[in-house]
């Protein structure tokens, strides 16, 4: 008997099974049946050929306008001997048309009689300037039952494998799978008048209408949503149930003293999560919460604040940052911040200060040997580091606090080595500056709870963005030249960025990206012809050039640390006037006086990357001006990407729209795992409702029932989940 455990290749041909398994990671019969259809078209709906584009392997229905064949006598030299019959069909949607070109395929012409509506598929390619597919599948309406129903499944599929073979398979499992089990608990799938799933699976691949379909996909979308959030809220109650030891600050102690000393006063944002950060240390179980905020929020003197707290009371606290440049800006920023306070036992420190520590991967010998007896022995109540705080050779004295810089930059085992360096389960603190539309946040960081900082310090400067379209307009380069000049004329800085570091080395940061949560490397629609611009490149022409006579300098990750960090604190000190970098320079880097960037190649980074990348301007009393200078052509998706970011300075929005333009498993981490998202219809952008009952229901059900006793087929589901390689994703906090 099949069930859904089986294998597929038990119940298809093998060589279909193949195809189904390692281009499609459809391994059994459950896979197959989850293997929804990408869409549905009724009988005579023909597909809009113009959105068709180089690339793509497509599906399309279309109506048959001309057939014509013949043949192709050899060409001397081309190894070929025989005459080759050529035969060119043009097919239509009313509106534009397509070119098929079939070589020995000469019976297909009279299969394909003007008028005749079939499905093609195959790869979209150009050939003297027009689209056409070459040789691909077809499938007349009488050559199988596809045209039968009312609706017709278009499923994802391979070169190989076309959408209506997939189609077969999935039928053949539909007619032979057995009894399939439910997950959802019977009286929560009525409460919410649901289908049993069972029946969504069957009509979301056989529906007889558009009401099929809904319902269909309303079952097999809470169902993806609920398992997350029972596995989410699950890891709630886990965590909550640990011990860890309640960090309550003495009065009179550290953090008061550094409050004393603050230039300026905090925001009724930073009040606030200050006091939620507070409660949650205070407690005897650890601390799991997420602080996200607006480029220049405050969110480090929040966490200043909470690490401060725990060394109150004789703790340690550690920052993770994802690099060195990050690293050493973060320690130069808090050191200054808590001046004296950072110097206890040495002259002139305070006696209510504490020590902090740096540890990075290439520091010296005798600063790394130096940091690691302060931490070990609890001299440096703050350490401060990169990845190489998570070695062996990293002690702690009384680990309490970890706090994670930009967390989407590390993996889990990462950050369980971390926390596994204290004796009792810290508390913990992660921060991302890219805002997370509250969907996302609900789905992937469904066991922290959620803290947001949307105000601005006062005194902020505006900044201004500008698209420079140097395709159209190449003049208009010169013209961002003059403004930097302009700018360092009256006394400011000013950052040029680009995609690239130059002498074709494997980037340390990623060349082409579409930014986001987790700064998933992917190809934008357009991909450029030449190479993108490098650092390496455009510093000597700018200091030879239109930037002659000014101070130009480098930074980028190949740079040895010592020189790296010598670069920022001459730039931040005002030695520097202009700084060529590479997206070193995204996030915490804090210069109050530098006011204009230049971003070259703006279309190969993301909308949430530029908002962090502007973020550097504007910072201090001066207005900020950020110029994204790209050759992407006007009404392109990589200029509307631009011009988005130019329209908005509301992170929350650009974020939401940068993920409305991705895919689902990068939202979630998938395709920086090279792994296929669980998520196949759930939109976690579209379904807000679905997600929130989703998340309710799931909290109450584990509230009653923490170890699902009451359920062993949705024990086994989330079981299933969390043993798949595919899982991975859930590990963000």
């Amino acid at each position: 008997m099949v069930t859904l455990g089986s294998p597929v290749r038990s119940v298809v041909g093998e060589k279909t099974a193949k195809e189904l398994s390692s281009r499609l990671g459809v391994h059994t019969v459950e896979d197959l049946l989850r293997h929804y259809p990408r869409r549905y078209y009724e009988r005579g709906e023909l597909t809009d050929l113009s959105g068709l584009r180089p690339g793509e392997q497509v599906t399309v229905q279309a109506t048959v306008a001309s057939v014509s064949g013949k043949w192709v006598e050899a060409k001397p030299g081309t190894g070929r001997r025989k005459p080759l019959h050529k035969l060119e069909v043009v097919v239509t949607d009313g509106r534009a048309k397509l070119r098929l070109t079939f070589f020995n395929n000469q019976w297909l012409q009279s299969r394909l009689p003007p008028g005749t509506e079939a499905l093609f598929a195959g790869k979209v390619d150009a050939f003297r300037g027009r689209l056409q597919l070459t040789n691909p599948e077809v499938n007349a309406a009488e050559d199988s039952d596809s045209f039968a129903g009312v609706l017709k499944p278009i499923y994802p599929a391979t070169a190989k494998l076309a959408s209506w073979s997939v189609g077969r398979a999935v039928s053949t499992v539909l007619d032979m799978a057995g009894a399939v089990p439910d997950p959802l608990p019977e009286a929560l799938r009525k409460r919410l008048d649901l289908l049993p799933l069972a029946e969504a699976l069957r009509l979301v691949h056989r529906p007889q209408s558009w009401a099929d379909v809904h319902a269909a996909h309303q079952r097999l979308r809470f169902d993806e949503a609920f398992l997350l959030q029972v596995v989410l809220a699950r890891r709630r109650a886990e965590s909550s149930a640990l011990p860890a030891t309640p960090r309550i600050p003495r009065d009179g102690g550290l953090l008061d003293a550094f409050d004393d000393r603050l230039p300026f006063t905090l925001t009724g944002g930073q009040q606030a999560v200050a006091r939620e950060v507070a409660a949650d240390l205070a407690t005897e179980h650890p601390m799991q919460r997420l602080l996200q905020g607006e480029v220049g929020s405050g969110k480090t003197v929040v966490a200043l604040r909470a690490m401060l707290a725990v060394v109150d009371t004789g703790g340690q606290a550690v920052l993770l940052a994802p690099t060195e440049v990050l690293a050493q800006q973060h320690h130069r920023s808090v050191t200054e911040l808590l001046g004296p306070l950072a110097e206890r036992g040495l002259l002139g420190g305070s006696d209510l200060g504490t020590r902090v520590a740096l540890l990075t991967g290439s520091q010296g010998t005798a600063a790394r040997r130096q940091a690691l007896l302060d931490t070990a022995c609890g001299d440096a109540g703050i350490v401060i580091g990169t990845h190489a705080l998570i070695q062996d050779a990293v002690e702690f004295f009384d680990l309490g606090l970890v706090v994670v810089d930009e967390q989407h930059r590390f993996g889990v085992e990462q950050r369980d080595a971390l926390r596994a360096k204290a004796v009792v389960p810290p508390h913990v603190l992660v921060m991302t500056a890219t805002p997370i539309p509250r969907t996302v946040a609900m789905t992937v960081f469904g066991d922290l709870d959620v803290s947001t900082l949307t105000e601005l310090p006062a005194g902020r400067a505006p900044i201004t963005t500008h698209v420079v379209p140097v395709g159209e307009k190449p003049h208009f380069l010169d013209r961002a030249w003059d403004r930097i000049r302009e700018e360092v004329g009256e006394g400011h800085q000013a950052y040029v960025v680009c995609p690239r570091i130059g002498l074709d080395t494997v980037e340390e940061e990623p060349v082409i990206e579409r930014g986001g949560l987790w700064l998933v490397p992917d190809l934008v629609e357009e991909p450029a012809l030449r190479p993108a611009v490098a650092v390496m490149d455009i510093a000597p022409m700018l200091a030879e050039g239109p930037l002659a006579g000014l101070r130009v300098e480098m930074l980028h990750g190949r740079l040895p640390p010592d020189t790296k960090d010598d670069v920022m604190r001459r730039f931040g000190s005002g030695e520097v006037d202009v700084l060529v970098a590479t997206t070193v320079v995204e996030v915490g880097v804090d210069v109050p006086n530098a006011s204009t960037m230049v971003v070259l190649d703006a279309e190969r980074f993301g909308i949430s990357q530029l908002h962090q990348l502007r973020g550097r301007v504007g910072r201090g009393s001066a207005p900020g001006l950020c110029l994204l200078v790209s050759d992407a052509a006007s009404g392109s998706p990589s200029r509307k990407r631009l011009e988005a970011v130019a329209g908005s300075v509301d992170g929350f929005e650009l974020s939401r729209i940068d993920l409305e333009t991705r895919r689902e498993g990068d939202v979630l981490g998938a395709s920086q795992s090279g792994r296929r998202s669980s998520l196949r219809l759930l939109s976690v952008i579209r379904d807000e409702e679905v997600i929130a009952t989703a998340r309710a229901e799931a909290v109450r059900l584990v509230a009653n029932d923490p170890h699902l006793f009451a359920s062993a087929v949705l024990r086994e589901a989330v079981d299933t989940l969390l043993a798949d390689e595919r899982s991975d994703y859930l590990e963000k906090a």
